[in-house]
């Protein structure tokens, strides 16, 4: 009888060490971590390379500095705080609105108030490092947020669903949609309870979902289905996906996006370790695909042509 890791690799499901031992080191030079690991750096490049990302308000670096957090959001209602090396979505705050008595009062996406003190110390516990990756100190970025895409209205819960496309070699391999939920707090992240919904590659549309590594039909607090949501400018967010192998120079890589009802697909981070839950929001491994890209890959294709071979290679 074969084992369950034997039967995993029959099936093309990439495992965390293969990934990490072939794919990160081999790919992914510790010296370029920096270009994603540092949200200020990640938005500076994309921007230099032509990308949309949500717009900077203010960076505080010291704790001295914490002080002018009121000043950078005074004519904003609505913001994002977030550590500018943090992961998981640890330690961001998202800001929807003002209390109509009290203007130092503010509202979180939960629908909690806080005050503008509580949200300094917040900001100082940031600067401070206690969301870091390394542990050590960083910078909290104060920036815009994002507008609720109408389009996600019955599958998501308080929050802004991002789309995450995994990208080997410039190509587009696998992508998935993570969807907020009550248990997560509004947040697009799966360690914290979001439902992972994979995409058709071909469409951009929904197939099932994952929930705490099991297979989902329905969003638990909508009830609505998940799968078979088409999702918007697919071909752009392709194609944009694609470009972040340029911008960081990483060959095993997560670019997340976000659709904001204004402005359209933004850049909201990317990162150069990928998770590998995405496989199970597709029910299918990455290890074909990879293999298959390392097949037709051509050093001379742009962003658009890359895009457009995975589009073609990887329908469901």
């Amino acid at each position: 009888m074969l084992s369950t890791e034997k039967k995993l690799r029959a099936k093309g499901v990439l495992g965390l060490n293969e990934r990490n031992a072939d794919f990160i080191m081999r790919l992914n030079p510790r010296r370029l971590y920096p270009r994603v690991d540092d949200k200020v750096l990640t938005k500076e490049l994309a921007v230099k390379a032509g990308m949309a990302v949500p717009d900077l308000y203010g960076v505080i670096v010291h704790q001295a500095e914490v002080r002018n957090f009121a000043s950078m959001v005074v004519d904003k209602n609505s913001f994002v705080i977030k550590p500018a090396q943090g992961s998981g979505g640890d330690g961001i705050f998202v800001v929807t609105g003002r209390s109509e008595r009290k203007r130092e009062s503010f509202r979180l996406s939960s629908g909690m108030l806080i005050s503008e003190g509580e949200l300094q110390h917040h900001i100082s516990n940031i600067v401070g490092g206690q969301y870091s990756l390394s542990g050590n100190r960083d910078k909290a970025l104060i920036e815009y947020c994002v507008h609720f895409d109408p389009t996600f209205a019955e599958l998501s819960y308080q929050g802004v669903p991002d789309i995450r496309v995994v990208v080997y070699r410039g190509y587009p391999a696998m992508a998935m949609v993570r969807l907020p939920t009550r248990a997560s707090d509004g947040k697009a992240n799966l360690h914290q309870g979001a439902v992972g919904a994979g995409i058709d590659m071909s469409t951009g549309t929904t197939l099932n979902g994952v929930l705490d590594d099991l297979l989902v039909e329905e969003h638990p607090d909508t009830g609505a289905l998940v799968a078979g949501l088409k999702i918007p400018n697919w071909d752009f967010i392709l194609e944009s996906s694609a470009r972040g192998y340029e911008v960081t120079g990483l060959g095993y890589l997560g670019v997340d996006m976000v659709i904001d009802a204004d402005r359209g697909p933004l850049i909201l981070e990317m990162n150069a370790r990928p998770g590998l839950n995405i496989q199970i929001a597709n029910c299918t491994g990455l290890t074909n695909r990879i293999a298959r890209i390392e097949e037709i890959f051509d050093s001379s294709a742009s962003p658009a042509e890359r895009a457009a071979v995975a589009s073609r290679e990887f329908a469901a």
